[in-house]
């Protein structure tokens, strides 16, 4: 799938100034779903955090984190790219957002999608990311790439997403914003 399918084939909410999100309970963040095309494919950037960090230590995610007070929701997501990868606001062309996640240790995440404007060498910050790689969206949107399976978790069960890709294992809160595009492709 190239840039002009996606666009066909997806519908956007057109990216527009973000309410703060005003949580007692949550913790607001903020992900960007980063979308390059190479020779002819869409690619998705993720990156694996940090062995050192306090949340989600070694896990697969996409660039992002916390919303400051004194910021919009795609605020954050383009400041913590940048701050994760080197990936600058002005290499990227925000086209949209995807619904809002919860997940299942408190944090509501937003997630926005850009397009890479131009090829970037990649400038990943240790503290934060210990690797990155570039997932074909055609893996991710393929039925049998994925699985999903329910889990207890306080009390309650929660579906959880997971999809296997090379030595990464792709699961939480990434593979169901993950789910959450490919259903929205799949129409």
């Amino acid at each position: 799938m190239n840039r002009q399918q996606f666009l066909q084939r997806f519908s956007l909410q057109a990216a527009k100034h973000s309410a703060l999100l005003q949580l007692e309970k949550s913790k607001a963040a903020a992900v960007l779903l980063v979308l390059r095309e190479h020779q002819g494919e869409l690619h998705l950037l993720l990156t694996k955090r940090s062995a050192d960090l306090r949340h989600h230590p070694g896990q697969i995610s996409f660039p992002g984190g916390k919303i400051e007070s004194n910021e919009l929701s795609h605020q954050a997501a383009l400041r913590e790219t940048y701050e994760e990868t080197g990936i600058a606001p002005e290499q990227l062309q925000l086209i949209g957002q995807l619904p809002r996640y919860v997940t299942g240790t408190g944090f509501l995440i937003q997630p926005w999608i850009a397009f890479l404007t131009e090829e970037v060498e990649l400038q990943l910050q240790p503290s934060e990311v210990e690797s990155a790689f570039w997932l074909p969206l055609s893996f991710v949107i393929d039925p049998q790439n994925s699985h999903s399976q329910y889990f207890a978790m306080r009390g309650q069960a929660h579906l959880v997403h997971f999809i296997p890709y090379g030595s990464h294992l792709i699961w939480g809160a990434t593979a169901a914003i993950l789910n959450s595009l490919t259903l929205q492709l799949r129409f």
